[in-house]
């Protein structure tokens, strides 16, 4: 199953570590630097143009995990209604 988390992304949901509200998450000093520093390795995709509202996290792959951070303008409570059901 498949999260569409808009802009025709879709994430594979059994890699989805966490979904996080751009507002209340990155209040916090070490929540920014991990997203820098995934900024700056090359880490991060934004789906859409448009301001975040919240931002998904991956770790993909077999055997050496790679991590991804998806930034969507989809809202936390669209994203997770979509995961609950990935037909809407």
């Amino acid at each position: 199953m498949y999260l569409h988390a808009g802009n025709n992304k879709n994430i594979r949901i059994t890699d989805i570590v966490g979904i996080f509200d751009t507002d209340t998450a990155t209040i916090s000093k070490i929540t920014k630097q991990y997203l820098s520093g995934c900024e700056k390795r090359g880490e991060t995709v934004n789906v859409s143009y448009e301001l975040p509202k919240a931002f998904i996290l991956t770790s993909e792959g077999n055997g050496v995990p790679k991590n991804k951070v998806y930034f969507s303008q989809l809202s936390v409570k669209t994203l997770c209604q979509r995961a609950d059901d990935p037909l809407k």
